[in-house]
């Protein structure tokens, strides 16, 4: 029959401002939905998804069945369903909505496995279904109603499907809905209880997540580590009275007892010190905190306390529980220990979690003594999260494996996070393994681009039609040329000078364009919004686009032709900007050029042709534009960054290059900048409302103390009024016996800056468009689509003002463009963590196996350690004023040491002395401060199979009972290459 009733469904929102709007909306009830069995005499369907069973895998169920799953159990058991033996699910409508509304990371991976074809997921539309639909009654809440509509739904096809000979099992977690699917004869199970009754899945039941039940009169009688959390309407009330404040948890780099939260109101954020008032929050976590009484306020640690988890990880996982008031104990003597002594600022406690960031993590398991235990010790990756306990029956299997868990519960009686084993990645120490961890961990999409994106690629053999080249400007006859790093393959910019007949320069930048082929919202744009940036690994890329646009259609290589979005201006001798104007062109570049190259062909006068003046024009226009920058206030940072040569066969590192300033590195740069200011002013006039610009805020004084702080240890001044005052302060700033002195204020100085944000320009006032580090008042980014999606949009923008191409609503949408803004800086900045995660695992494997001498830096001073820089590899490490007594079983080995194991008489303790508001350690009459120079050893400590952690010993200066001897010369530190030309 079809359509059987038309139902109004009225309910009420609370909108943001707080105003109550009653919305209603028409449901259908129809009699003819399918129950998606294969096979069914009585459905009229046209693609069946379930399959007819004959048998079953379940003690618990003979008989053939099919599984229907409630809310609960999508939300917390969804690596269950993804498991490739979990099949023929029915999920029905309720539950999507209910999810959907929920957790939309969950929803998209259930939509995920519902469009597989090969896992048979079947959403059955029970909520306009007329047996199955039920109404809410009276003094019943939204929760049961929709518990009841499954269970309906569950009866429903218990009946419909014994024509077909087949069962329905009702999978839930809920106690209390399992118990009443029973009173109406269904089968009904806990996910435990099912997975556990399957007879060839033995190793499913790892990834069922243990869920602990609220917390009740039985928990409260057990000893408990934690506070209770409040809950939502209390949280909510002592917020609005101002009792309770809130905001985003940020873990410490340096200890992992101590967590800061900037919070509304206040000028600083605010202090969490130790687990209990950290009270089982997470990075990252939206938290709610109670600021503790002013008299228990209390400074940052001066202590690092990332060792003291290293050392509890080499301890393996303890049962006795009684350990953990020990470890407690040891806690909050250390944090007292490592208390300042200067002004104490706003401590507080968490009282609540509004809002978890629990996801997957990556890491190892650590090896139980107990050789008969399920209970096994998780390492995270990530050293802001704490160790998690899982169970597992196949340990043999994992050990010396990297693999994903996930956190299912932290009950208020155990110091660690329960969860569930999900899956392995791979072997530890292998390539891809440890590529794959990179990526998990920050976030980046790294799987192959799927059917429906490469089938948007133009095809092969592609060329350029009459049409294009009527719509668009040839500037084939012009000498352009691109200047790119060794290796580069997604070649997005090149460049051409020519003089005029009026004495001044016609300079060009041209840019890949990306957006004549990535058309909006085809499914091709959209996988490119959603991975936003190129990633650089540092011995793999993965590219925003597909290869084909990346490294050959999009990239502008030599000596052929290309598209290409020109910007090209009228700049006179003093490098004055006359007139500009954006076009769509074609173009054909005369080389791709290395910086190496394009420096040698400058700097040799007998190479006099076109390609070559042109060159040297573009250099001194630069040099005239980089001044005027400078004069303005613009920064010169400087940054740790190093490049490592791999060898592709043994995936080892071969060479550590030094990053070689060169004068058309900055030839190139001071282009790209005029071209990105360019973009930036053309679009903000002629879209003032929905620009996407990129501003830079300007660091608040708090940022600057330890720069300040560092700086005046040496008796140095730095101005930080404005950027133009920094500037010139660290222009100044040198030390004749110290060459590295300069670049280390530099690298310190750009710790102290704000992230550069992309923003729509709807959402800001004119003022907060600046961008400090530039020292310019709009900016964008116009030259790099290829690698950044934020360009492609700048492109579009463009292309509407040139009359080039259409706009869309999306475009002109300022909201949109606002929150597309958000997503982007969020890949950005992950994409950022991920190279420096790369750089910093290679940088520790060019070190594995041996000791190695290196010259260092002092840039940060702690308690019991010294943070330095090492410029020869590019990493910060951590020197340990401190002496552990060595593990018992340790001091039974053979007396013969092998330089990673190298200890000191440990009868000859040395003292330090370390002064927080001068800033100096002191040893006798050895006293260092920040940027001093040291000689050290470095090597990695074998047994921390996780995190690989670099010991670091110091060889010079001498102390007595600490220092070390040196090495033999084969193993001094490698000279800094430099890249060859």
């Amino acid at each position: 029959m079809g359509l059987l009733e038309r139902k109004q469904k009225t309910f009420y929102r609370k909108t943001k401002k707080g105003n109550i709007i009653k919305i209603v909306r028409e449901h259908y009830i129809r009699d003819d939905i399918w129950c998606g069995l294969d096979g069914c005499g009585s459905c009229e369907m046209e693609d069946a998804i379930l399959e007819v069973h004959n048998t079953s895998d379940s003690t618990l169920v003979p008989q053939p069945h099919h599984l229907m799953i409630d809310t609960n159990v999508a939300l917390h058991q969804i690596d269950v369903l993804c498991d490739d033996s979990i099949t023929d699910i029915i999920i029905p409508q309720t539950v999507i909505q209910e999810v959907k509304h929920r957790s939309l990371p969950i929803y998209k991976r259930l939509r995920d496995l519902i469009e597989s074809s090969a896992k048979r997921f079947y959403v059955f539309s029970n909520e306009h279904h007329s047996e199955c639909y039920v109404e809410q009654e009276a003094k019943e809440t939204l929760n049961d109603r929709n518990d009841r509509a499954i269970r309906i739904a569950c009866w429903w096809y218990s009946q419909h499907f014994k024509s077909a000979k087949q069962s329905v099992v009702l999978i839930t977690n809920d106690f209390a809905n399992c118990m009443k699917a029973r009173t109406l004869e269904l089968k009904a199970f806990t996910m435990q209880e099912y997975v556990a009754s399957l007879k060839s899945s033995p190793g499913l039941l790892d990834l069922v997540a243990n869920l602990d039940k609220d917390e009740n009169e039985e928990l409260i009688q057990r000893a408990c580590i934690y506070p209770p959390h409040l809950g939502t309407a209390e949280i909510n009330q002592g917020v609005k009275r101002g009792k309770l404040h809130h905001g985003v948890l940020k873990t410490s780099r340096n200890n992992f007892l101590e967590a800061n939260v900037l919070a509304e109101g206040f000028a600083k954020s605010i202090l969490i010190q130790g687990r209990q008032n950290l009270n089982r929050a997470l990075h990252d976590d939206l938290v709610a905190i109670e600021l503790l009484p002013e008299e228990e306020w209390s400074t940052p640690s001066t202590v690092v306390i990332d060792k003291e988890k290293q050392e509890e990880e080499k301890e393996g996982d303890s049962e006795d529980e009684g350990d953990d008031e020990n470890t407690l104990t040891e806690e909050q003597k250390l944090l007292a220990s490592g208390r300042g002594k200067g002004e104490r600022q706003p401590t507080a406690r968490v009282v609540g979690i509004m809002k978890r960031k629990w996801r997957q993590y990556c890491g190892i398991i650590k090896k139980n003594e107990i050789t008969d235990s399920i209970r096994h010790l998780f390492i995270p990756a990530d050293k802001k999260i704490p160790f998690i306990r899982i169970e597992t029956r196949q340990p043999d299997l994992l050990y010396d494996k990297r693999i994903i868990v996930a956190i299912d519960s932290w009950p208020r009686d155990s110091k660690n996070p329960k969860g569930h084993f999900v899956r392995v990645i791979g072997n530890i120490g292998d390539k891809d393994a440890e590529n794959e961890v990179i990526l998990l961990e920050h976030d980046c999409p790294h799987t192959k681009f799927s059917e429906s994106v490469l089938n948007c690629l133009p095809k092969l053999p592609w060329i350029i039609t009459e049409k294009d080249e009527a719509e668009r400007e040839d500037l084939r006859h012009l000498d352009v040329c691109s200047v790119d790093p060794v290796g580069c393959t997604d070649i997005d910019d090149a460049l051409h000078c020519r003089k005029l007949p009026n004495g001044n320069y016609e300079v060009g930048v041209h840019i890949a364009d990306v957006s004549h082929f990535i058309r909006p919202l085809t499914a091709l744009d959209k996988e490119a919004q959603n991975r936003s940036t190129t990633v650089y690994l540092t011995n793999r890329r993965i590219d925003m686009v597909p290869d084909l646009l990346s490294s050959n259609l999009c990239s502008l290589r030599g000596n052929v032709d290309r598209f290409a979005f020109s910007v090209i201006w009228e700049i006179t001798r003093k490098a004055e900007v006359q007139s500009s104007r954006f076009c769509k062109a074609i173009i054909k570049s005369r080389g791709e050029l290395t910086y190496q190259q394009a420096q040698a062909r400058i700097d040799d006068s007998i190479m006099q042709d076109d390609l070559t003046n042109s060159l040297r024009n573009l250099n001194k226009l630069a040099k005239k534009l980089k001044k005027k920058r400078i004069n303005a206030g613009a920064l010169v940072l400087a940054s740790m960054e190093v490049k490592f040569h791999m060898d592709p066969d043994t995936d080892t590192v071969v060479d550590i290059v030094a990053k070689q300033h060169l004068e058309t590195m900055s030839m190139v740069e001071e282009f790209m900048l005029l071209a990105n200011v360019t973009a930036a002013e053309t679009t903000l006039q002629h879209f003032p409302d929905c620009a996407l610009l990129r501003r830079h805020p300007a660091p608040p004084q708090s940022n600057f103390e330890p720069l300040l702080a560092a700086a005046d240890s040496q008796n140095i001044n730095l101005d930080v009024t404005s950027n133009k005052t920094l500037a010139e302060s660290l222009n100044v700033a040198t030390r004749d016996n110290n060459p590295f002195f300069n670049s280390m204020l530099r690298i310190m100085t750009t710790r102290c800056m704000m992230q550069a944000l992309y923003f729509c320009s709807g959402t800001l006032e004119p003022p907060e468009y600046y961008h400090y580090g530039l020292a310019t008042p709009t900016y964008t980014h116009f030259t790099s689509p290829i690698r950044r999606y934020a360009d492609i949009i700048v492109h579009r923008l463009l292309a509407v003002i040139i009359e080039a191409d259409r706009t869309y609503p999306e475009l002109l949408d300022s909201k949109k463009l606002a929150d597309l803004s958000q997503h982007i800086n969020y890949r950005h900045k992950m994409a950022q963590y991920a190279g420096r995660g790369s750089a910093e695992i290679t940088a520790i494997a060019s070190l594995r196996g041996k000791v190695t001498e290196f010259d260092s830096y002092v840039l940060f001073l702690h308690k019991n350690a010294i943070q330095v820089l090492v410029p020869t590899i590019g990493q910060q490490v951590t020197l340990y004023l401190d002496k552990r007594t060595r593990k018992k079983d340790d001091k039974k080995k053979d007396k013969k040491k092998s330089p990673e194991a190298m200890e000191v008489d440990e009868e000859i303790t040395p003292t330090f002395e370390f002064n927080d508001k001068e800033l100096y350690v002191k040893c006798g009459d050895l006293v260092l401060r920040p940027f001093d120079h040291l000689r050290i050893q470095l090597s990695v400590d074998a047994s921390d199979v996780q995190h690989q952690r670099v010991v670091c010993q110091l060889v010079h200066p001498v102390i007595p009972g600490f220092s070390v001897p040196s090495v033999s010369q084969d193993t001094q530190e490698p000279k800094l290459k430099k890249i060859k030309t």
